[in-house]
Formats: C-alpha cells, structure tokens, sequence
C-alpha cells in the first residue's frame, strides 16, 4: 500500500481538517510530492450537480491539488451525520470498496497521502466498519488530534488504547486549539499527562486561532503554524 498518515481525533470538531491541510502543506513546502483524500465526508453540499465536501475543497487549497474529487474524497454524503446513520435514515448505500481504490490510484500520482477520518475511530462508516477498519484497510499509521480542555485525558487515552487493541500504530498525537492566555493549570498538565500514561508522543501543539477553521483561511498562515508548532519531519520520516 502507498505510504501516507491517517490524521483521526478524538472526536468531530477537533480540527483535523486544519492539520490535515496545514501538514500537507508544509510537506510540500519541503518539495515533497504529496496528495491529501478524505475518503468519507458527511455534511456535504451540492456544487454543480454534485455533492462536494468543504474540508477536501479546504485541503485541496491548502496543498493548490487539482485531483479528481471522486479520487480525494470517494463517499460524499449529504447529512451532517456518522456515515452508518446517514444509510439508515436516507436508505443510502456506502461502497467501501471505492476507498481503498482511491486510496491507491492517488498512491500512484504521490509519495505521501494524508488522509483525513471523519470524527473519533469508532464512527461507524457501516455496521460492520467503522473508521478503525478504514486505518487498517490502509495499512496507514495514524495521527491523533485532540482538545486541550478539560475531557481530553479521557477521550485521548480511549482513543489510544482502541486504536492498540485494533492493531494502529498511533505515532503521535496533536494537541489543537491550545488558549495559552484562558489555560488554567489542568490544561497545561493534560498534555503531558496524556503522553505519560498513554506512551504516545506528543507531536506539537497548536495555539488557538478562531481563524484556522474558517474554510477561507490563509492557507499560509496554517502551513507556518504546523511548521512552527508541529515536528512535520518526524511524521514524515517515520510514516
């Protein structure tokens, strides 16, 4: 299989897409041939006759990608929901198959995907495949983004040791969203406590910026900070 990571979270809302985007622009910065997919996206709109996602538009941009959006984002849903409920309550049907496909025809276009999850590791896609299943089907070592608030320990270390009982290799997990100026003493500690207990590494951690979640962002800007803040060649380098 191609060689890329698998950016999922804690949760939905942790800002994967923005450091989804922002760690493949900064591996192109370094002049690497990289490809971004989200092989799953609820939520979509319809934009000239078909439904688009507005975090693969957001990762194409940040990367100035011109593949097929049938290739960087195969499963487009409409309803704002985990996959597996959309298929219950608008009798859609979600093939799987077309993932691991586009997942290797971009494989063959670069020489590294980032590939963004849709919510935590145990959103269902259908009833028998969850998110988890995606990661191993991919046999693509993950990225953990999680909060910085209070909560965080709890979902970061479920999240680690689901994602240990399921065979992923979590290489390190992101911290997003970090208030230095509002951060009391248990948001500083979470970090290092999440790293101590679970063994994972923390990667970075990136400060809060009501602007990194607006789909018209400057894409720039969001590159410099995962530069800045996130330690991108050890991602890549042990992916």
């Amino acid at each position: 299989m191609g060689k890329g990571i698998f950016i999922t979270g804690t949760d939905t809302g942790v800002g994967k897409t923005v450091v989804a985007a922002g760690l493949a622009g900064a591996l192109k910065a370094r002049g690497i041939n990289v490809g971004v997919m989200k092989p799953v996206a609820t939520g979509a709109v319809w934009n000239r006759g078909r439904l688009v996602s507005d975090d693969v538009r957001f990762l194409l941009n940040a990367i100035g990608g011109n593949d097929d959006l049938d290739l960087v984002c195969p499963i487009n849903i409409e309803l704002p929901a985990a996959p597996y409920s959309a298929h219950l309550i608008n009798k859609i049907h979600i093939n799987t198959d077309r993932i691991r496909h586009a997942f290797l025809e971009l494989s063959k276009k670069h020489d590294f995907v980032v590939v963004e999850g849709i919510g935590g590791l145990l959103v269902p896609i259908k009833k028998d495949y969850f998110v988890a299943d995606m990661i191993n089907e991919l046999e693509l070592p993950a990225l953990l983004v999680a909060r910085p608030d209070i909560g965080t320990i709890n979902h970061s270390l479920l999240t680690v040791s689901e994602a240990k009982n399921r065979g992923i290799d979590i290489r390190g997990f992101i911290i997003n969203g970090f208030d230095a100026a509002k951060a009391g003493r248990v948001e500083k500690a979470n970090p290092e406590i999440i790293e101590t207990i679970s063994g994972v590494p923390l990667l970075g951690i990136l400060p809060f910026d009501p602007n990194l979640n607006e789909t018209g962002s400057d894409f720039k800007n969001i590159v410099g900070m995962v530069r800045k803040y996130i330690n991108v060649e050890k991602i890549y380098e042990e992916s």
